[in-house]
């Protein structure tokens, strides 16, 4: 049986996921820890680099959106590639803030040009009614790379920090070039039909009518004209189901049945990005989508020095809870394969949004390893069931014909809270001495971003 070229795509897209969670999204706490010990940087300054990746993002955003919408994104996921991997050889190289920064400003550009946002898009272009589906197993890749935390701190702690940046740029490269090849822009380029359904049939350049009893065949189609006009005028014209109609009338009904019995269901409507922003919708999913980033970023960034100095774990202990949270995510993800197309994905969203409040705040007044064994499950199910359902509710909202460009736009909005995650709680931890005010903060905000969600509703 032949495979849908769709889902090889997807298959490339969870292997480039998988690379970029594996040695960036969930490894960088570790390298926050590690750096801050080293050099005695505060965790407001390392912070900024979290928050440079955001701000990186919410520049290029509509930029990256235009092109993908424009060309495509096969192009701009190699270029991407080969910017984050010399980004992270040039990493393994600072002994500067400065330095940090501009490395991490080059790694974030490689990540936005090969990661979520072009993978999220080309994936798009070739599903429709099993969209969810395949962003849920896309986002599977981020659920494994987050089980590959432990084996980034095992080899910082081995072989060094420099070593282990050094080498996942190489493996960056080496793994993703090959992956960068299975893209292609739509099913159309090569002879395939969105979600892979059978192609129909064109319909008939002529069609010949049914001769009544003393009528020659007449030609239905417009294209062809019979040699002589039929005779209508004799006894043998009329029978049990009335008179015989001209033959430009019976022509005309002929083309009209012949349309109606082709003619697929119109598609949903595809707006715009301008028509999209003037829409309730569109704000109200950047809000939710926003306040689920505050938590998440500052997770990604915060959880294991939290963990480390705040709790009293080791590294590689608090690296054990960031690996049981990405299993909870991969589980998650599993879950949205499921209820992808059973149940309402802006209400799905709004639950998972206490999930991840709830979740942090477990992580913040952990008294005991069970909280972080809840910490890691709410939290970790949460993020796997809402991600991929942020892009899928917009494609469905939106259509597909200016989804790059309204996904784009879309994140240079929601950037401002993975921008401001990583900050307030880094700022409040060096000005409180530990990270349960700005914790608490953002699981309360969080819980607002509930709210958004239930709010936007389908536009008309």
């Amino acid at each position: 049986m032949k495979i849908f070229y769709g889902w090889k795509m997807v298959a490339a897209a969870l292997g480039l996921q998988f690379v970029q969670a594996a040695v960036l999204n969930q490894a960088f706490g570790a390298y926050v820890a590690t750096l801050s010990q080293e050099f005695g940087w505060s965790k407001t300054a390392l912070s900024g680099g979290a928050a440079l990746q955001s701000i990186e993002a919410a520049i290029l955003g509509p930029l990256l959106g235009w092109i993908v919408d424009r060309f495509g994104a096969q192009g701009m996921i190699r270029v991407g590639i080969l910017i984050f991997g010399v980004g992270f050889m040039l990493f393994s190289q600072i002994n500067t803030l400065t330095g940090f920064y501009l490395s991490v400003v080059m790694i974030a550009i490689g990540s936005s040009l090969c990661g979520y946002f072009p993978l999220t898009v080309a994936v798009v272009q070739w599903f429709e009614k099993k969209r969810a589906r395949a962003l849920s197993m896309m986002s599977m890749g981020l659920a494994l790379g987050g089980v590959f935390v432990p084996a980034v701190a095992w080899s910082m702690q081995t072989f060094g920090w420099r070593v282990t940046a050094f080498g996942s740029g190489v493996a960056a490269m080496l793994i993703g070039f090959p992956l960068a090849r299975m893209f292609k822009r739509s099913p159309e380029e090569i002879g395939e039909r969105i979600d892979g359904e059978p192609a129909t049939n064109p319909p008939a350049t002529q069609a010949t009518a049914t001769a009544s009893p003393g009528i020659g065949p007449v030609l239905a189609s417009s294209e062809q004209e019979p040699a002589a006009a039929v005779d209508v005028g004799g006894p043998a014209a009329t029978q049990s189901h009335g008179a015989v109609k001209p033959r430009a009338e019976r022509t005309e009904q002929n083309l009209e049945t012949r349309e109606t019995s082709t003619t697929e269901p119109a598609e949903p409507r595809q707006f715009t990005a301008g028509e999209a922003m003037r829409t309730s919708a569109f704000w109200l999913l950047a809000i939710g989508h926003g306040f689920a980033l505050l938590v998440v970023s500052a997770v990604n960034v915060h959880a294991i020095p939290h963990m480390n100095s705040g709790l009293g774990y080791s590294l590689a202990q608090a690296s054990l809870f960031i690996t049981l949270m990405t299993v909870a995510q991969a589980g998650g993800v599993m879950l949205g394969w499921v209820l992808g197309e059973q149940f309402e994905k802006r209400k799905v969203a709004a639950a998972c949004m206490f999930m991840h409040a709830s979740g942090l705040l477990m992580l913040t007044f952990a008294s005991h390893p069970a909280m972080l064994v809840a910490f890691s499950l709410l939290h970790g199910v949460a993020w796997g069931l809402r991600g991929p359902f942020m892009q899928a509710i917009r494609a469905d909202y939106f259509g597909r014909r200016s989804i790059g460009m309204i996904l784009g736009i879309s994140a240079a909005f929601i950037a401002v809270g993975q921008v401001c995650g990583p900050l307030v709680a880094g700022s409040l931890a060096d000005a409180t001495g530990d990270y349960r005010a700005g914790f608490t903060v953002l699981a309360l905000i969080a819980m607002g971003g509930s709210i958004a969600f239930l709010k936007a509703r389908r536009p008309a």
